[in-house]
């Protein structure tokens, strides 16, 4: 496997995010049809829901402590083996257990530990390959989930309307092969060393760092503007638009998705030629208008236009968030990637949350808890303002000019690379 290159391995991540996409959106699909077949309650799904999500933040935080130690290669094919067997396992254990609830939880449990691990693993490795600009290549590989979700709506929705809901256990053993294969993959493309010959970050430095926790609150809000309309895009468009849950699906979720992934592939194309910080202050202005017509348009086709705005605006905030943590934090290594990740875990769950109370303390308005979740994106434009003020380290001239040199958009160079970078927020604004 000689003529393997740091391609197959970008290609591969570019896969393992479509892998994540599958074990986090292909269940919430058949809740309803889990709820008749197996006699479950509502309370329980939501419980399945809180469950699943607990599971990857416990992954997000253990990882920081165990990745370096077993290996980036071992946990990625790790990953891809949980989430198969997952996805098996739902195909087969609610039908072989007494009790279909517990099987359920079994099975979610065991493919959202692989996208845990996907969540933290994906990145980094990305990072750490001898790419020609960074911040494209974190744009890509991060559309590759929104396409992912897309492709899960529209194939699952197709399998059903074809074969009928009824053989969704077929559906989940035909999406395993997709993190087999790309398991087979990972054994063999080269794993790029995290920060070759520098010293990491520990865990007290990182966080003891002010940067470090600006962008921790940046990715909390990341998830929660991305989640506050995504989660509710398909019931807005059901009740909005009064149609169908299935056309619900495609003109909500699926819409949001494509508009999302269509920045992220925009920018993973033109990134060279675009400033990140720059572009990330436009679509968070963007974002705030978007969420404006959505919650106050009396329109419902206007509304729809405005969560579409929204995929479009959020589309860079999550990849540009970490990308802008590796610039910063050039030692933060794995315990960096694997905070962000959770901390982005925890907006997804917090802005979809606080849009839910919101709705109902307005009568179920969906438009009412959307304009309180602004918040959100509001606080994405402050912190951007701040980061704006921050030096900013371009990985790309340290890729060429190798590890002896820090050389900075402007040109001049830290005259004491082995000072204590990053330990002092004040250390990085413009003079």
């Amino acid at each position: 496997m000689h003529h393997l290159t740091y391609e197959s391995t970008v290609r591969s991540c570019f896969v393992a995010y479509i892998v994540q996409a599958i074990v986090i959106n292909f269940a919430p699909l058949l809740f309803v049809t889990f709820q008749q077949a197996f006699s479950i309650g509502l309370e329980e799904i939501t419980f399945l829901i809180a469950f699943t999500f607990a599971i990857q933040l416990v992954i997000d935080l253990a990882s920081a402590y165990f990745i370096d130690r077993i290996g980036y290669r071992r946990c990625m094919v790790a990953a891809h083996v949980f989430a198969a067997a997952g996805l098996l396992l739902l195909s087969w254990l609610p039908f072989a257990l007494e009790d279909p609830f517990m099987a359920l939880l079994i099975s979610v449990a065991t493919y959202a530990i692989g996208g845990g691990l996907l969540e933290v693993l994906v990145s980094p490795v990305v990072e750490a390959c001898p790419t020609k600009n960074k911040e494209k290549e974190m744009s890509l590989l991060h559309s590759f989930y929104c396409w992912g979700f897309v492709a899960v709506i529209l194939i699952s929705t197709g399998f059903f309307s074809v074969f009928g809901v009824e053989s969704w256990p077929v559906m989940a053993r035909l999406w395993a092969i997709v993190p087999l294969a790309n398991m087979v993959a990972f054994i063999f493309v080269p794993i790029y060393e995290i920060l070759p010959g520098e010293r990491k970050s520990g865990m007290k430095e990182l966080l003891s760092n002010g940067i470090f926790w600006l962008l921790f609150l940046m990715m909390i809000a990341s998830g929660a503007t991305e989640q506050a309309v995504g989660q509710w895009a398909s019931a807005f468009a059901e009740t909005g638009l009064r149609v169908s849950k299935t056309i619900g699906d495609l003109t909500g979720p699926c819409l949001f998705a494509f508009m999302q992934g269509l920045a992220r592939l925009i920018f993973g194309r033109y990134g060279d030629r675009i400033d990140l910080r720059r572009m990330m202050l436009l679509s968070a202005i963007l974002c705030c208008m978007s969420y404006l017509l959505t919650s106050l348009s009396s329109d419902p086709v206007l509304g729809l236009v405005g969560c579409a705005l929204c995929g479009l605006s959020v589309g860079i905030f999550w990849p540009g968030t970490f990308s802008i943590a590796s610039s910063l934090l050039r030692r933060g290594g794995t315990s960096m990637f694997a905070f962000l990740a959770l901390a982005g875990d925890v907006g997804c769950s917090t802005g979809p949350a606080l849009t839910g109370l919101a709705a109902a303390a307005f009568g179920g308005r969906i438009s009412s808890g959307i304009l309180c979740a602004m918040v959100f994106p509001i606080f994405m434009l402050i912190a951007l303002l701040v980061i704006s003020r921050i030096r900013w380290i371009d990985r790309n001239q340290l890729l060429m000019q190798g590890n002896k040199a820090v050389a900075f958009r402007s040109g001049k160079q830290d005259p004491d690379r082995n000072s204590k970078e990053s330990h002092d927020l004040r250390l990085y604004f413009k003079k």
